[in-house]
């Protein structure tokens, strides 16, 4: 899975002021009803007057902080499965209740691809510990059952992420011989 989306703004998108160091800046990936993926940030304060035209996939706060400059400004601009779970499962990060499920997606699917490694669970909190294979930080994650339910629920998440699935082409018909 992986997507060209802008990088985080340097202003808000309600007020237009720009983000300072320590800021809560609150973002949202939405596929706009042209089918684009936009982010939207916009101060934590302000991001209730955020109305962005079409389905918000995913909600998640984060303290602002300035980036040093990116050597590789391609690849800051690819959101791909890894460093979206990287953004939303980080421990600064505040995701919002129906983000918890995409988390778990990208936990799994991570998982799969040996890009984090299963830890067990908290004894703490009960959510589920996963080790990032290459910075070997640890992550939690809500231990969601995967479920039915689970996967009708964020398949419209990933409908906004990847774009809908495409219809099998019709089946051919054999010329008569």
């Amino acid at each position: 899975m992986e997507m060209i989306l802008q990088p985080r703004a340097l202003a808000c998108a309600v007020t237009g002021a720009a983000f300072r160091e320590g800021d809560r800046v609150a973002s949202l990936l939405v596929r706009t009803d042209s089918g684009e993926v936009v982010r939207y940030d916009a101060l934590e304060a302000q991001s209730g007057s955020l109305r962005p035209e079409g389905f918000v996939a995913c909600r998640w706060v984060q303290v602002y902080k300035a980036h040093p400059r990116e050597d590789n400004a391609e690849r800051t601009l690819k959101l791909n499965a890894e460093n979206l779970f990287l953004t939303l499962a980080d421990a600064s990060t505040q995701p919002a209740p129906e983000t918890a499920r995409l988390v778990r997606l990208l936990a799994l699917l991570l998982e799969r691809k040996r890009l984090l490694r299963p830890r067990g669970r908290s004894a703490e909190t009960g959510r589920e510990l996963y080790e990032h294979a290459r910075t070997k930080q640890v992550f939690e994650v809500e231990a969601i059952d995967i479920t039915e339910e689970f996967f009708i629920a964020v398949r419209e998440q990933l409908s906004v992420l990847v774009g809908e699935p495409k219809a099998p082409p019709p089946p051919a018909i054999p010329a008569p011989g």
